[in-house]
């Protein structure tokens, strides 16, 4: 059998959009190419692929076991890229790391940063993804390390605590939650809010556990940082929820109300994973071993 990486990365964009002709824009193909792709795909491996739907297409399982394939021979593909660039750049190593959206905004900009320092010939990269999908990546190899919430990691995972990220409701000082110290998630559903945009973690994380409590929450404001989050909030738009600790740090600028969430999602332990950190390449090791002494 012969692959076309151009076809690998079209059916992964398919894959994941449920639809062939997102699939093609996403892979800047035009959907008559697309679609012939896919078919002359399933032709050469003499299986489906798809199931064709009136609204999209859902993935067979052999449609399934490719799309872990493609993913790991495309990240391959991507680390073969970036080491071979970085020895025209002085820069031999890369390591691939998967945050939650906590981790990447509060808790690992610094630590990532001392390491890069410390660590000229070793570059990063660095991707959001929901904690359950980090668990995915990591189990098919697409991935080095992971920093997740503890609870979403199986238990053959090896991992260690890095930090504690209690998620906070913040709600403008005026309003009327200001003279509350704690509140239970269900009390404010019923409340417009500020969000982070559709496709970050903790936007998939809070949606999911409203959706548990049978409810839609009512978005005004969709936004890329908790700094304008917060700001939307002190101006009245809405409430929103948010990590402690950008919580915190924005209350010092911003007339906001900080109230602890009950809920049990609410308070998270997130840690580093990896499959088996015995087995990580050596740039990876090295990682492991600075965010071990980082972590709190």
């Amino acid at each position: 059998m012969r692959f076309d990486l151009v076809d690998l990365a079209l059916f992964i964009a398919v894959a994941d959009s449920g639809s062939i002709t997102h699939g093609a824009t996403r892979a800047n193909l035009a959907l008559a190419s697309a679609s012939a792709r896919i078919k002359g795909l399933e032709a050469d491996l003499g299986v489906a692929l798809l199931k064709r739907r009136r609204r999209g297409v859902e993935l067979t399982a052999a449609g399934e076991a490719l799309r872990e394939h493609a993913r790991l021979i495309m990240h391959n593909v991507e680390i073969m890229r970036g080491d071979l660039a970085g020895f025209a750049s002085g820069i031999r190593a890369s390591v691939h790391l998967l945050a939650n959206t906590s981790g990447l905004s509060e808790h690992l900009p610094k630590a990532l940063a001392a390491f890069l320092r410390e660590h000229p010939d070793i570059s990063l990269d660095v991707e959001e993804r929901e904690s359950t999908d980090i668990v995915t990546a990591i189990a098919s190899g697409a991935a080095d390390l992971g920093f997740a919430a503890e609870h979403a990691l199986p238990d053959h995972f090896e991992r260690f605590r890095f930090s504690e990220d209690r998620l906070m409701l913040v709600a403008p000082r005026r309003g009327d939650f200001a003279n509350r110290r704690q509140i239970d998630f269900i009390e404010v559903t019923d409340h417009d809010f500020v969000g982070l945009t559709n496709s970050t973690a903790l936007a998939l994380h809070i949606a999911k556990h409203a959706t548990r409590l049978g409810v839609r929450l009512r978005v005004r404001s969709r936004l890329r940082d908790f700094d304008a989050i917060c700001q939307m909030v002190a101006a009245g738009v809405g409430v929103a929820v948010v990590p402690e600790a950008a919580a915190r740090r924005c209350a010092q600028s911003v007339p906001i109300t900080l109230v602890s969430i009950r809920d049990a999602w609410a308070n998270r332990k997130l840690a580093i994973c990896a499959r088996s950190f015995r087995t990580l390449p050596r740039p990876a090791k090295l990682l492991v071993e600075h965010l071990r002494k980082t972590a709190r």
